[in-house]
């Protein structure tokens, strides 16, 4: 019997070294695969998320779907990103538009080495955190805690890029501390000249412990930012263990995010629809 092949790749995204930034698998969909075996295929990969990308009969337009090891989540930026290299490394292409879970269009655009991509903006409100979220943190003060509806993630504003840096939460006390959320963010003013700001993400309610390189926040992040700074156009850096930099934009009712990436690894995988 003949396999049903499916292009896979492993790519890190928001970097130019390998194994830096956030490594994301990318599967280029041939037969229509159900929720589960996209889910199981996410949990045997075992990257925060995977990107599912399917050619629509529309040139140049492509359905996106991202699943984390425990659910799907609606819109990623790192496997975005991944997945549009994948594309315009195979096609040729300088611009597509993915199309994710909620109809919410993409624009993509090839930038020289940096791919373009073009998020919605989302709003955030004022929120209490418990101070046993702060505590599984390893935090005892924030200057400014906010949540993102859309995105159903909190972001903790702290005073130093350092702090942040050498956070090691404790994430089994971090999940009993709070329910009904896909994640924490946390958030500090960049101590250098390079960068506008640093962030790192926890969502262990959600995905894995913790989001190397997310781009996904982005869509509340740079508003955030570009309110405190007072600014546009911004450097951010995730001071995760595996680092990564991105470029963002704060334009009209979009979020630009500007990165790089790095194929590590091209293969076949059965798509076990037969």
């Amino acid at each position: 019997m003949l396999l049903c092949l499916m292009q896979t790749y492993i790519v890190d995204s928001f970097t130019t070294e390998p194994f830096k930034g956030n490594p994301a698998g990318v599967c280029l969909v041939n037969n229509t695969l159900s929720d589960a075996l996209m889910l199981k295929i996410a949990q045997e990969l075992g990257f925060s998320e995977t990107a599912f990308v399917q050619a629509t009969n529309e040139a140049g337009i492509y359905t996106i779907r991202f699943f984390s090891p425990k659910k799907e989540i609606p819109l990623c930026g790192h496997a975005t990103l991944a997945s549009s290299k994948v594309i315009f490394n195979n096609t040729g292409l300088e611009e597509i538009r993915f199309i994710n879970i909620e109809n919410v269009s993409l624009f993509i655009k090839k930038q020289g080495d940096e791919i373009l991509m073009e998020f919605p903006l989302h709003d955030t409100e004022p929120v209490t955190v418990p101070d046993a979220t702060l505590n599984a943190l390893g935090l005892t003060v924030a200057i400014n805690t906010v949540y993102a509806p859309k995105n159903n993630i909190i972001l903790i504003e702290i005073d130093d890029a350092s702090t942040l840096a050498n956070l090691t939460p404790d994430f089994d006390a971090l999940i009993k501390s709070i329910s009904g959320i896909n994640g924490v963010l946390v958030t500090a003013r960049s101590n250098t000249a390079e960068y506008d700001f640093h962030y790192r993400y926890f969502w262990p309610w959600a995905g894995t412990n913790e989001d190397p390189v997310t781009g996904g926040v982005q869509t509340f992040l740079t508003k955030y930012w570009a309110d405190r700074l007072g600014k546009n156009k911004m450097q951010a850096f995730q001071s995760s263990a595996r680092t990564g930099t991105m470029r963002v934009e704060l334009h009209g009712d979009k979020v630009l995010i500007a990165g790089r990436t790095v194929i590590i690894l091209e293969g076949e995988m059965d798509d076990f629809t037969r």
